[in-house]
This record gives C-alpha cells, structure tokens and sequence, in this order.
C-alpha cells in the first residue's frame, strides 16, 4: 500500500494524470479485517501530507475478472507509448503508462 501511495495522487478521484473517469480511480481493496485495518490506518497517515481529502477508495475485494488477454502484460508491452518497463515484484521503476 505504501508503495501504491507514492506512485499516484491518492487526492485526484476518477483519474490519474491525463486519465480521467471512473475506470482510472485509485482504490484499495482488501480480503481480511486486517488488511481493512492497515489500509485504514495508512490512508489516515497520507491525509498528513495533503491539504485535499484522499480521494482513493478503499473497500473489500470483490470477484475479479481479467481483462481480454490484449490487455495483460500492459505495462511490460510499453503502454501507452511503446516504452516497455519492468512488472517485477518489487521493481521500483516509475510507472509510465499514465499521460
């Protein structure tokens, strides 16, 4: 969650960058109490930084369904603009994808 945090603008609601509409807002979904209570508490720990509320929802896990296979691997495919970038567990790399 915390390296979710640093990579977008918790505070924009429905978009990200140039991306705007509610299939580019920022949400964190969570299976466990547990999970609920982390994301809470980190939430409430981003507003600090923030004069705008935090727009990111946060709610429990629903089923998932994967996109048509053209849209798997989006990131390691270059994106938007034909740059490929690392879908690495932990990689750091800046994500590019957004305009």
């Amino acid at each position: 969650v915390r390296t979710f945090l640093q990579r977008v603008d918790p505070t924009t609601k429905n978009g990200q960058g140039r991306d705007y509409g509610k299939q580019y807002r920022t949400g964190i979904y969570y299976h466990t109490p547990e999970q609920e209570d982390t994301a809470r508490c980190l939430l409430q720990e981003e507003q600090t930084k923030y004069s705008k509320p935090i727009a990111t929802e946060l709610r429990q896990a629903m089923p998932f369904w994967p996109a048509e296979l053209y849209h798997q691997q989006y990131l390691e495919k270059g994106g938007r603009f034909g740059v490929p970038q690392s879908a690495a567990k932990n990689c750091e790399d800046e994500i590019r994808c957004y305009g």
